[in-house]
């Protein structure tokens, strides 16, 4: 048996650089033999996970980063200070590279700078750990004095209670694979439904005391990329792989609920402050499925040109409708529940295909179809 909820988005930016290439560029891709827009996936998990934290707080969220061994050393001073123990830097380093070292986890020193203040030791690549994960290993490592845990020991330490966004997006651990954790949602890069290159900005700055002086010529000078398109996003969240990550189907539950906000309000942050992209999606179209996941992509295999009758939005709905009411037809692939959210009338678009909600009410409405299809398959399996 199997449980998808398919999230799918337009999304339009004004002239941006959200997700900049290795030149600086705005990143792209070709698709139906032109080129479009592109907001990588990395970076929209990102955005994700930051309005994970803000929404659901720091302890929800796990750190993926080189430098686990100093979040476990840096936990094991804390609580032995509260303990009264007072152990130092050197000890704590030690036990917190001890349990790496168990995992099978390699460390090694970095190298630093002259001048550069000394860090402990490194993975070769970004680890994922949770607070939960942390606390757990530092807390064992204080209570056995820093001895060596055996490899059974950090197995249960390091691989337990995942963090949302671990149980969601995955850990691979490269030199300890029993440490890797499966994805259980899987984000697409944003793609333009549209053909668009990137433009260039000719900016100049003025200084301002050459100015006072009433003198002529700029203080500096320069171009930027930018680009602005309608987007189609999509995401899907295998609810059943969820479930077994985060060891509880309520909390799977919680997790999509959390998800589905997130996707929907959340925003890279790339050139900001030059910019102010700072929009919503106009459309949503969330699918609750038995079967597999699907995305509606190839809807925009032709590019929506701007010729158009009407906009581009709106050329967009109708488009998402068409493929999903095709597949339906075709396929047979009819979801066991779905929504639609959006401005103006881009909604009308899915009558007779989904129902009609809000932001302030779809969390709840999904939740409710997803908890009626678990008790049901459930129930089947029994």
């Amino acid at each position: 048996m199997s449980l998808v909820l398919d999230i799918h988005a337009l999304q339009s930016l004004p002239p941006s650089n959200i997700n900049r290439d290795d030149t600086g560029a705005p990143k792209s891709a070709v698709f139906g033999g032109v080129p479009r827009q592109r907001v990588s996936s990395q970076s929209w998990k990102r955005a994700i996970r930051r309005d994970f934290e803000e929404t659901l707080g720091a302890q929800s969220v796990g750190f993926r980063t080189k430098r686990v061994a100093d979040l476990v050393a840096k936990r094991i001073i804390e609580l032995s200070r509260a303990d009264g123990a007072e152990w130092d830097g050197e000890k704590a380093d030690a036990a917190a590279q001890s349990i790496f070292a168990a995992a099978g986890i390699k460390l090694t020193e970095p190298k630093v700078r002259e001048g550069d203040e000394k860090r402990g030791h490194e993975t070769g690549y970004l680890l994922f750990l949770s607070p939960r994960q942390i606390d757990a290993a530092a807390r064992h490592l204080l209570e056995n004095e820093g001895v060596k845990p055996t490899k059974k020991d950090a197995q249960k330490l390091l691989d337990d209670s995942h963090s949302i966004d671990i149980a969601m997006f995955g850990r691979m651990v490269a030199d300890a694979p029993d440490f890797n954790v499966d994805a259980a949602v899987q984000v697409a890069h944003a793609i333009g439904i549209h053909e668009s290159e990137p433009e260039f900005d000719y900016f100049t700055a003025v200084d301002d005391i050459v100015e006072d002086a009433e003198e002529s010529g700029a203080g500096m000078i320069g171009t930027t990329q930018l680009m602005s398109s309608t987007l189609y996003r999509f995401a899907s969240v295998d609810l059943l792989s969820l479930a077994e990550n985060l060891g509880s189907r309520d909390a799977a539950l919680d997790a999509t609920s959390a998800f589905i906000s997130s996707f929907i309000t959340s925003l890279p942050t790339g050139k900001q402050n030059s910019f102010a992209h700072n929009t919503v999606p106009e459309l949503v179209y969330i699918a609750v499925r038995d079967t597999r996941s699907l995305s509606l992509v190839n809807a925009f295999e032709a590019p929506v040109r701007t010729g158009d009758d009407r906009g581009r939005r709106a050329e967009g709905a109708a488009r998402l409708a068409q493929e999903e009411a095709s597949l339906e037809k075709n396929y047979g692939f009819v979801p066991k529940a779905s929504f639609v959210m959006g401005l103006n009338d881009l909604p009308g678009a899915f009558d007779g295909i989904a129902t009609a909600t809000t932001l302030p009410q779809i969390e709840a409405r999904v939740r409710d179809a997803l908890a009626s299809e678990l008790e049901a398959q459930s129930e089947v399996s029994a």
